[in-house]
């Protein structure tokens, strides 16, 4: 039995198998959990003239499953490794940033997939679809020129992190 089946849920972070479920039962599993974000902000958010324009406590401290779930929710793909570790799906990556609170999101693929190359637009589209939901994602460049966002609570929130 999977984490998932003993656990419930849990978005793509693009470091997991290829989705099994990855037709009507996942998008009405994602579709249901991405409203319940959306509700737990209007709930919790009763302060904010637009609750659901800025991330949820909860979410704050549950940062790589709060941007994976915006990300898959959206509609983008998630990238997946094989049992050996080996990348078998291009996609998204979502996983801890350096600092605290912080999220990096990078488009990777297998070799020869192209990843290095669609990254200039794929980045840009994470970038949008977080940006909508409130949190500040900044494009970035690492070693080897690869392009990354560090994802993070928008100015003024306590950064929380973790998975």
């Amino acid at each position: 039995m999977s984490t998932a089946d003993e656990t419930g849920f849990e978005p793509a972070t693009g470091d997991g198998p290829l989705l099994p479920g990855a037709g009507e039962k996942r998008a009405g599993s994602v579709r249901t959990a991405y409203e319940g974000m959306l509700q737990i902000r209007r709930l919790t958010n009763t302060e904010h003239a637009n609750p659901q324009a800025i991330p949820a406590s909860w979410e704050l401290h549950r940062t790589v499953r709060a941007v994976a779930l915006a990300l898959e929710a959206a509609g983008l793909p998630p990238s997946a490794v094989d049992a050996s570790g080996q990348r078998v799906a291009l996609g998204y990556r979502v996983g801890p940033g350096e600092s605290h609170g912080c999220v990096r999101v990078e488009w990777l693929g297998p070799p020869g997939s192209g990843a290095a190359r669609d990254e200039e637009e794929a980045l840009p589209r994470c970038a949008e679809v977080l940006q909508q939901l409130g949190w500040t994602a900044l494009l970035y460049r690492g070693p080897r020129r690869r392009r990354f966002l560090e994802v993070e609570p928008p100015a003024g929130s306590p950064r929380a992190g973790g998975a």
